[in-house]
């Protein structure tokens, strides 16, 4: 058999690719990598901002593809100077979106109290404007490639290079983001490192189709223009967040830090040293005692003399406050930490402000620290604990809502030691009553015998909290010495519902249906507006 001759569009094909098609398939890899972020970017902002990550992820996301369609529909009625149309779109691109965190950062801590509106405004207004101009990217650089390659590729074959590297792009992206960019580099900083690629990605085309671009020196002084003032960006970055966040705070910002999981900030003033977890109150010095008192000591000290608790669990509770308490019993021999976050965990085990808050609870050889999910964690887990101390954030969105489910205290009773008694923070009886008496529901569901109880604390107002065992609680006769603010005969008041605080029908709150997380942003929605 003899070879037949190579056909001209074969060996079209075999020809050296050429600078400027490797260059266009790698901006279709940058833009796609630069869209996510920004995207990523708008979603964890609102989550940390507003709250309730699994809604904020959800809406900015469906925006940020609503968006992308229209641009892509748009891209249609673009049919002149296709190469200067996406250099200037590149252009716009990394400027709003690269500057986009920033500028809800600002927002947020210079708008007024009650701009939940306003910002939301603005956020969605830049996921638009960005998600138009994404959408417009794509389409333009497979036209233009069409155009000045089109000898080499069929339409499937355009069609399958351009998106392989799109969704290589957004790949990338979606793992670094999280475990490399937002750690190391913050997400101001993120957004703006992304808005220089896009406008490097520019400078290829600037320099690429120097001979067909008209205006070519306009272009390149919007170039310079867009680079200038991103790099700028990108060095005052700090300085940004650090503003925003002491006019958000109010006092002194002794710590600021991102984990993978949330935003960490830490204050100092007059009054005492503050914990905020994503914008969110967690604790204030100056009262925590209150809260962390009233949740540890009504289940260890309920056990009758010579049968004190000796192995201890606590879910959450990265700050070692509540370890703290636990510590007072000298016959405690093990207490077990569950905190998702190590982060935390570090922070309250090393920072001295930190460390001198939790009395280095953390640090002693009694506590064994596991940084788990604390949801699969009881599942696998096959250890008996006299007492566990449940001390999550409270349920603001559904990933949170989970840890508050039938489900996770079936696990937490399993773990349960005959006898044994756990405690749960529950919110507020007096401004999300449903909520609380609604965890209490929760609790009997699974076969727990409850009593629920509330403590002022002064930076909360009334806080409520769930005794849960399979036995009457006994009541407290006696307590660690130091104590500042639980006593025996206070328990009767803390044990007390007035009527605005009394129970109310609720629900259990499952997994298949979550009614607390609804519940619980319908209650202190009503304190927000």
């Amino acid at each position: 058999m003899t070879a037949t001759a190579a056909s001209p569009g074969t060996e079209d094909a075999r020809a050296a690719i050429s600078p400027a098609e490797v260059a266009l398939l790698a901006s279709v890899f940058v833009v796609a990598a630069c869209g996510l972020v920004y995207e990523l970017a708008a979603g964890a902002l609102a989550s940390f901002l507003l709250g309730d990550s699994v809604l904020q992820f959800s809406t900015v996301i469906g925006s940020y593809l609503f968006a992308m369609g229209v641009g892509s529909w748009a891209s249609r009625h673009v049919e002149r100077q296709l190469v200067a149309q996406f250099l200037r779109i590149e252009l716009l691109v990394g400027l709003v979106g690269g500057l986009m965190p920033a500028a809800l950062f600002v927002a947020h801590s210079v708008l007024p109290a009650g701009h939940g509106a306003g910002f939301r405004v603005l956020l969605y207004g830049l996921v638009l404007t960005v998600g138009v101009l994404v959408g417009l990217e794509i389409p333009l650089v497979m036209r233009i490639l069409k155009r000045h390659f089109g000898a080499r590729y069929a339409l499937r074959d355009l069609v399958s290079q351009v998106l392989t590297f799109d969704y290589l792009g957004a790949l990338v992206v979606a793992v670094a983001f999280p475990l490399l960019f937002v750690p190391h580099l913050g997400l101001v900083r993120t957004g703006v490192f992304f808005g220089l690629l896009n406008a490097a990605v520019a400078v290829w085309a600037l320099v690429l189709f120097r001979g067909e671009l008209r205006g070519w020196r306009a272009h390149a002084l919007a170039c310079a223009g867009v680079v200038a003032v991103l790099a700028v960006a990108m060095g005052s970055a700090g300085r940004l967040t650090t503003w925003a966040e002491d006019q958000f705070y109010g006092d002194s910002v002794i710590l600021r830090e991102s984990s993978a999981y949330q935003r960490v900030v830490v204050t100092a003033g007059p009054a005492g040293v503050r914990l905020f977890l994503n914008g969110n109150l967690q604790f204030h010095s100056r009262d925590e005692y209150r809260y962390h008192e009233a949740l540890v000591h009504p289940a260890m000290a309920a056990f009758a003399a010579g049968a004190s608790p000796r192995r201890v669990l606590v879910l959450g509770g990265g700050d070692g406050l509540a370890v703290r308490e636990i510590l007072r019993y000298p016959d405690v021999e093990q207490v077990t930490l569950v905190e998702l976050d190590p982060h935390m965990t570090r922070l309250f085990s090393t920072h001295p402000a930190l460390v001198a808050l939790n009395g280095g609870s953390l640090g002693n050889p009694k506590v064994k620290i596991v940084n788990a999910d604390a949801f699969t964690w009881l599942e696998a887990n096959r250890e008996s604990f006299d007492v566990i101390v449940i001390d999550f954030p409270d349920p603001t969105n559904f990933s949170l809502g989970k840890l508050y489910t039938t489900s996770l205290y079936q696990r937490a009773d399993q773990a349960l030691a005959a006898g044994g008694w756990m405690v749960v923070q529950t919110t507020s009886p007096l401004i999300a009553r449903k909520s609380f008496w609604t965890v209490v529901a929760t609790l009997e569901a699974v076969g727990l015998a409850t009593t629920p109880y509330h403590a002022h604390v002064p930076s909360f107002g009334e806080w409520g909290f769930v005794l849960a065992g399979h036995r009457p609680w006994p009541g407290i006769t006696r307590l660690p010495p130091g104590l500042r603010f639980l006593t025996p005969q206070g328990m009767a008041a803390l044990l007390d519902f007035p009527p605005d605080m009394a129970r109310v029908p609720a629900e259990p709150n499952r997994l298949s249906n979550q009614v607390l997380v609804s519940t619980f942003e319908e209650e202190w929605g009503k304190v927000a507006r």
